[in-house]
């Protein structure tokens, strides 16, 4: 199963990067800095983290994991990456993104049974396509329920 769904992709969409959305995300995070209310004639810039709100944009279209099988009652959320290539985005941009599966494989646990981790990555590109960040969520799905670990 794990060759037939790697390389898959959703379809793309659009993400808007909201003003009031990086104050709530500040707010939420704790963060103090001053970038994300922006300074005068600046727009607010989004913090390191703010794209992982990409799963707000999503529909089941743009999900690559769409109609797979899975068992989220044993999947972890295990790891998050962020690439930026060049600043983070601002207030007023409007991103397209694509999501892929880039990878699925295993391991056998420390405490027996198999985990099975999948990554999944993003690009984020602004209006003239040029690519601004990457992300990469890793997932990990246990063979047991957590209870029975």
């Amino acid at each position: 199963m794990h060759g037939e769904i790697e390389g898959r992709s959703g379809q793309p969409f659009t993400m808007v990067v909201e003003l009031g959305k990086i104050r709530e995300f500040a707010r939420a995070t704790k963060s103090r800095n001053p970038a994300y209310d922006g300074g005068p004639g600046d727009a607010p810039v989004s913090p390191g983290t703010f794209l992982i709100t990409q799963v707000f944009w999503q529909t089941p279209a743009s999900d690559p994991f769409a109609g797979i099988e899975r068992d989220l009652e044993r999947t972890l959320h295990g790891e998050q990456r962020f690439e930026f290539i060049g600043p983070p985005p601002k207030a007023g941009d409007v991103l397209t993104c694509s999501s892929r599966i880039a990878r699925i494989y295993e391991k056998v646990g420390r405490r027996g049974g198999t985990m099975r981790f999948a990554d999944m990555v993003t690009e984020f590109r602004d209006r003239r396509g040029h690519l601004v960040a990457t992300s990469t969520i890793v997932t990990i799905e246990t063979s047991k329920p957590t209870s029975e670990s």
